[in-house]
């Protein structure tokens, strides 16, 4: 399922701020696709999704840029 990349990069983000999950954005994007997979299932289904990449890599990005900037 395609993610367009400023969706993955904002769940990204929303992780690391609502669920202190340092993630890349490979693991945002599979988090946006299992939402909208689990919104289609209903309510009774259960999805799971993996998130296998940390975020250190986007550190220097606009990924976590921002974040770091709202912070100082």
């Amino acid at each position: 399922m395609p993610v367009p990349t400023d969706d993955a990069k904002e769940m990204t983000r929303r992780l690391a701020r609502e669920e202190a999950l340092f993630a890349g954005t490979s693991s945002g994007a599979n988090v946006v696709a299992a939402l909208r997979v689990a919104e289609r299932l209903g309510p009774k289904a259960r999805v799971v999704t993996l998130m296998a990449d940390s975020g250190l890599k986007y550190l220097s990005t606009d990924v976590y840029g921002s974040a770091r900037g709202a912070a100082s």
